[in-house]
């Protein structure tokens, strides 16, 4: 059993260096001090009762003194923005000056400053949506076999993380009736970040972005659609290109297509190797007819494609899942 003295001195000793030091008279010292009262004789427990309050008494002064030197401290600030303190650099990384660019981020302003100069609208896209504007408004009937093809991630509410940027198609195509019926036209991209429930390789990711584009007039065809997404690649690729097509199946194209570019010698390629880099098509009457636009006066086409497959063709990369890495030797090449 600890005398009292050594409890005092030792719960003393704890009070002068703790940063919450009232916590202390909760200690299990101090119960077991008043539990060994009724151990004691009759006759001994007045005098041992005063001496436990006594120690208790000079805790609680101790504790006030403690509380004021912790209210009167002076606190160096920390930056909350310093990845690690000057003294210390884990994991063998050197401090940087400024943040740089993500390379998708750096690629997706070069395709869009392309359109944009082609004289289409930017829009991003958006990050949560619904089943009818992911499915609905684009000719997915009720139960189709094509929507389980998406692979979709959905909400405990029914909401869809978009796993496609056409979820855009609907509202881009509402948006520019007024203008379409005034004699003008409806030309935008819509690009964002899309998620699918996909298992991770080399080649597929469950987060990726993607770039579409969407165009309504009286007089659209099929020849404007390949020469714009010509052009496209011919100015993000900075040279001449051969483009192909083959018969493919979307719900809210038709005809649809695959899109490929013959792969450039300059990036690695030979003769015959054909690269598929998107889907497009014609705009589904059924989708002009769900934007109130009709369909026997006005026509469109559309396309989509991820950025991630433009960019790993540009350098070279071969891992899609560098990208969502983090690893900052593969990030410092694009610095």
């Amino acid at each position: 059993m600890q005398s009292i003295n050594d409890v005092s001195q030792a719960l003393l000793a704890q009070v002068v260096t703790s940063d919450t030091p009232r916590d202390i008279l909760k200690s299990s010292e101090i119960k077991d001090l008043y539990n060994q009262i009724a151990q004691l004789d009759p006759s001994e427990r007045g005098a041992y009762g005063k001496q436990v309050n006594t120690l208790k008494l000079n805790l609680m002064s101790a504790i006030e003194v403690r509380e004021a030197e912790l209210d009167n401290a002076t606190v160096t600030p920390i930056d909350i923005s310093a990845p690690w303190d000057v003294n210390s650099r884990p994991l063998g990384l050197l401090p940087t000056t400024y943040g740089s660019e993500h390379p998708l981020m750096k690629e997706l302003s070069v395709v869009i400053d392309i359109f944009t100069r082609m004289g289409f609208a930017a829009i991003e896209s958006r990050q949560i949506d619904d089943d009818f504007h992911m499915f609905g408004a684009l000719n997915f009937p009720e139960n189709h076999p094509a929507r389980d093809g998406y692979d979709t991630f959905r909400t405990e509410e029914n909401f869809i993380p978009p796993a496609h940027t056409s979820t855009m198609q609907h509202r881009i195509l509402k948006d520019g009736k007024a203008r379409l019926e005034a004699g003008g036209q409806i030309a935008a991209v819509s690009y964002g970040r899309v998620f699918r429930n996909e298992d991770v390789d080399a080649t597929h990711e469950h987060t990726f972005y993607q770039c579409e584009g969407v165009f309504v007039s009286e007089t659209a065809t099929l020849g404007d659609m390949l020469g714009t997404l010509r052009a496209f690649f011919e100015s993000y690729y900075g040279q001449a290109l051969k483009i192909k097509t083959q018969p493919a199946y979307f719900p809210f194209v038709e005809p649809g297509l695959e899109f490929a570019i013959e792969r450039p010698a300059a990036l690695g390629g030979k003769p015959g190797e054909w690269l598929e880099m998107l889907g497009c098509g014609m705009i589904h009457p059924n989708v002009l007819l769900a934007a109130g636009i009709d369909p026997t006066q006005y026509q469109g086409f559309a396309w989509g494609g991820g950025i991630e497959r433009l960019v790993m063709l540009k350098y070279g990369i071969e891992d899609l899942r560098h990208f969502e890495s983090g690893k900052l030797q593969f990030l410092r090449k694009f610095v």
